[in-house]
């Protein structure tokens, strides 16, 4: 059984989360600098450009990139604190066996022994129960290329159907809903269209903490005039800037768009040319949201019905307007529901093929955009293809060279896996750069399955909650310690550049990978020189598909600061905005209306959990934090959880700023600070999601998942909240910070 081979406090004091506070050599060293290294930030999806300072082959600083055109030298917090992860003691330089008897729990080995260890139980597991007993978690993290050879390594090496990624809790939703509609999955336009927006419209997102260089973009909207509408449960900090201020309550967000589109329709602020020519079903949708008047809307969402009328004049009567959404309206059971009826808006007003208007997501993730396209997801083949039809795998087969019944078929999606080896039918797991022990729904469900794994290999640079879990740990590579390409969240595919070099004995992870395929006997099929030799196999694959990437290059990526795909032909331009002429990915070129009737959330308030719970991030970390909390200028911004509640619900529990509190859901409970803020709904709380173990917000949420894309509702839980006695004042990370490496 892969349960953690000693407490976890030993494993903390031996692999952390330390705090790391200098970069090597100190702050004054005065190191000479012997290259500096254009590439992109490794967090999220706006992958801005960065330049890392090296000495001795380690990254020791940075410099802004004014000429990279996103984010021209901007940085947020953990852009600018990134490099601090090199040279980390936390880092992991040898391959390991799980060893209670040993220091740490954890004893090095070499890469043959780990290797054959991790082959030889794959070969055993599908030996007595068959090929998808063993499954494999991948990242969005990692680059276009990594992702294109895990898709292809888990159907031709393991030949598993049962791969997935951790982008299934991330912008499944919106990938799903856009598919549905667009026929495609990218963001409609460059970000550069945003300040041609006369309305701005950002729901579910807060864009502030979580993509701070896209404000800037909104900005400059509002400098020429724009009007701006802020959807969410809080006062994020970019809605205290708002026109108009819409304070939904968590789960309710289709309603409010419905009603949004019954406006639209009964003063005619409609595009009727556009509707004909470009688009379907619109009646179908119409006939739905007859009867969802902005009163009606109001008795759901808690927003006022003059709030609703107003934001759909602005949109409707605008000449051109940009919509903005995020994981809010994303991470629930009806995240697809809610995606297609924020779309149905723009259809309705023709708002998409023209600059300044569109629908777009805020991909969350890294290279969330690249690595929801080329094949680690479980229904996907690579170009965005789908794995369940036979002319899409017949193309990717003659690419790969094998005969498309070798290709599995689709197999279980992430939190689907999570509960298959909870219930013992997949016994054997592979995981790189995911960590659903602090990520995924129902955390005391997940530590119980990852306990339960015959077998458990991680590949990683860091050991996280969930490495704690593993047979076998594989020491990973860095995002600066590899070349490759990622796509922004605005379809741009960018170069990733090397800095240096993985330190000790860790591998490249493309290596790791092709070293593991050639000892399952499948080498002929993964036989790359380098980086370059995947992502060139990668552009035939993709050819064709509507994520094309056939006619991009490595050299004209660099030097032209990205492409924009699709690039079917070599020379093409790329193509920065979508479906201008209003042709759409669909076989008849035509968008898709679709009826959304409103239903409510799997989980609903009640007298027992009279509280709505949602989650989320804060500025300084970064997803399960196994990155950003081992950056101690990170750390000291937001050093752990906090419940955030609204005074009236403070005064109903007699609770008053740092004082402890007790949040339950019907899965889990935690104690926390309570931090009272006018800045969300007196009835829901929000607790950021970035921390293990007792300060995991994920102890709360729901494992119930949306029928079509799979994403569990992470945004909406009913809790209720207790005084828990007691009073914490704000820690210093300071006082976390016992040593910064392990003794």
């Amino acid at each position: 059984m892969a349960r953690p081979p000693i407490s976890e406090e030993a494993l903390i004091e031996r692999y952390g989360p330390h705090l790391h506070r200098t970069p090597p050599g100190g702050w004054d060293a005065g190191l000479e600098i012997d290259r500096v290294v254009k590439t992109h930030c490794c967090f999220c999806g706006q992958q801005c450009g960065i330049k890392l300072k090296v000495h001795d082959n380690e990254v020791v600083g940075f410099e802004p990139w004014y000429d990279f055109p996103f984010n021209e030298g901007k940085l947020c917090p953990k852009g600018v604190k990134r490099y601090l992860q090199g040279s980390h003691p936390d880092r992991l330089l040898h391959p390991m066996e799980r060893d209670p008897s040993a220091p740490g729990g954890f004893r090095e080995v070499s890469w043959d022994t780990a290797l054959n260890r991790v082959v030889d139980e794959i070969r055993r597991i599908q030996a007595e129960h068959g090929d998808d007993a063993f499954a494999m978690l991948s990242g969005v993290s990692l680059t276009n290329e990594k992702s294109y050879l895990i898709g292809k390594f888990a159907r031709l090496a393991l030949h598993t159907a049962n791969l997935d990624y951790n982008g299934r809790f991330c912008m499944v939703s919106a990938g799903v809903g856009n598919k549905k509609a667009f026929g495609g999955d990218r963001a409609p336009n460059p970000w550069s269209d945003i300040p041609l927006a006369d309305v701005v419209w950002v729901a579910g997102s807060n864009v502030a903490e979580t993509f701070p260089i896209t404000t800037s973009y909104i900005w400059r909207a509002r400098d020429r005039g724009a009007r701006l509408i802020v959807q969410d449960p809080r006062v994020v900090p970019l809605a205290r800037t708002a026109d108009l201020f819409l304070p939904v309550r968590p789960g309710s967000d289709s309603a409010l768009f419905g009603a949004v589109l019954h406006q639209l329709i009964r003063h005619d602020w409609l595009d009727h040319e556009f509707i004909d020519a470009h688009t379907l079903g619109f009646d179908e949708a119409a006939a739905v949201v007859a009867d969802m008047t902005p009163q009606w809307a109001a008795d759901i969402t808690g927003v006022p019905a003059a709030r609703i009328e107003e934001a759909a004049e602005w949109w409707g009567t605008s000449a051109t307007g940009m919509m903005l959404h995020a994981r809010g309206i994303e991470q629930q059971t009806k995240g697809v529901d809610n995606v297609l009826s924020a779309i149905n808006l723009g259809l309705a007003t023709g708002k998409f093929g023209k600059p300044g208007c569109g629908v777009s997501t805020i991909t969350g993730q890294g290279n969330g955009q690249g690595g929801r396209e080329h094949g680690h997801k479980c229904d996907q083949l690579p170009g965005n293809r789908d794995i369940t039809n036979p002319e899409h795998r017949a193309h990717v087969a003659r690419v790969w060279g094998v005969d498309e019944s070798e290709i599995p078929g689709k197999g279980l999606a992430a939190e689907a896996i999570i509960e298959a080896i909870h219930e013992g039918t997949v016994k054997g797991l592979l995981s790189i750069c995911f960590n659903p022990a602090v990520s995924a729904p129902d955390a005391g469900f997940t530590a119980e399955a990852l306990d339960q794994l015959e077998f458990y290999a991680v590949i990683d640079f860091f050991l996280s909650e969930s490495g704690a879990h593993a047979d076998v740990v594989l020491p990973g590579s860095l995002h600066e310690e590899d070349e490759g390409t990622s796509t922004s969240g605005e379809g741009r595919i960018i170069k990733i550049n090397a800095a240096v070099s993985p330190p000790g004995e860790a591998r490249l992870d493309w290596q790791i990978l092709t070293d593991l395929a050639e000892r399952l006997g499948r080498g002929e099929h993964f036989t790359y020189a380098d980086s370059e030799e995947i992502f060139e196999e990668l552009r035939l694959a993709s050819a064709g598909g509507t994520a094309d990437y056939r006619g991009a290059t490595w050299d004209r990526i660099e030097a032209e600061y990205g492409l924009f795909w699709p690039i079917p032909e070599v020379g093409h331009p790329g193509t920065p905005r979508l479906y201008e002429g209003g042709t759409f990915f669909h076989p008849d070129g035509k968008a898709r209306f679709h009826g959304v009737p409103f239903k409510e959330s799997a989980e609903v308030v009640d007298a027992d959990y009279p509280v709505w719970l949602t989650t989320g991030r804060v500025v300084s970390q970064y997803l399960s934090g196994t990155q950003t909390r081992r950056i101690a200028a990170l750390v000291d911004q937001y050093p752990e959880p906090l419940c955030e509640m609204h005074p009236r619900l403070a005064d109903d529990l007699g609770v008053a700023d740092g004082d402890l509190v007790t949040v339950t859901s019907r899965r889990g409970t935690m104690t926390l600070p309570a931090h009272v803020v006018t800045t969300i709904r007196p009835d829901t709380v929000f607790i950021p999601y970035h921390w293990p173990g007792a300060k995991a917000a994920n102890q709360l949420t729901n494992r119930a998942v949306d029928p079509l894309s799979q994403m569990p509702e992470f945004k909406v839980a009913a809790v209720r909240v207790e005084p828990a006695g007691g009073h914490r004042s704000p820690i210093d990370a300071r006082d976390l910070d016992l040593h910064e490496g392990p003794t």
